[in-house]
Formats: C-alpha cells, structure tokens, sequence
C-alpha cells in the first residue's frame, strides 16, 4: 500500500471514532423531580393532593426532603399525596424513569392542598408543580 492508502485509512478510522464516541441520542434512564414552583401560602400548607402524567409509567417514586409520598405509579396519570411543610420551590416527589429526555412530556396538576396547622382544604387556584430534570 502506498503512503496515501494509508492515510486515507487512518483519516477513515479516525472518523468512525469520534462518530462512535458521540453522545447517544437513545433514551437516558434517571431521575425527574416534581417541583412545587408557586404557591399562594409557602410554608402554611401541610399536604398537596395532585396527579402526574407521563408518557410511561414511572418504575418508582420517592418522596423529596423531609416529605411523605403516598400513592404508587401503576399508569401513565397517577395520584399521589404528599405530605410536610410546603414552600415555593421544594421538591416534593422524585419520579424514576426510563428516559429523562423526555420530561417535556411529563406534567403535575394540583387537585386540593391542606392548611399545615388546621389541615383545612384549599382550592388548587394559585399552586403550580413542575416536572424537571
């Protein structure tokens, strides 16, 4: 072979490798938090009652810092509770999924929140979660 032959096999090589070494744009497998990011009452509220949906089922849910979850993923919308003094930006619940590209897809709905000292029912006005990465 010549000394080009050469080359062009190396720079051929060369290119398969970086190609190879790429990020993969297949599914990423992680964690995605569910955020409360307003509320009319931060720190006042004892409990939230909200839903997520999903386009799969989450493999497992986990409560955030210093809050009760209860409720289970079994379908693509779930309802759970959660239970601890909520605030603006706390994370109330961590969802386990097969692919955290996908959060966009994913979203929370506040259905009643409960006052922390009396547990009186509050209307879900003014309360919004997120779900991010």
């Amino acid at each position: 072979m010549t000394r080009t032959s050469w080359k062009l096999i190396a720079a051929a090589l060369l290119a398969t490798a970086v190609a190879c070494g790429k990020d993969s744009t297949g599914p990423v497998a992680g964690t995605l938090k569910v955020k409360l990011t307003a509320t009319p009452n931060s720190g006042l509220d004892g409990a939230i009652l909200f839903s997520v949906t999903g386009p799969v089922v989450p493999s497992a849910v986990g409560a955030g810092g210093g809050f009760r979850v209860f409720g289970t993923a079994a379908a693509t919308t779930n309802t759970f509770a959660v239970t601890g003094t909520l605030a603006t930006n706390s994370v109330v619940m961590t969802l386990t999924v097969d692919d955290i590209t996908q959060v966009s897809q994913y979203s929370a709905i506040v259905t009643q929140v409960a006052s922390l000292s009396t547990y009186t029912l509050r209307g879900a006005s003014g309360y919004t979660l997120k779900v991010t990465k």
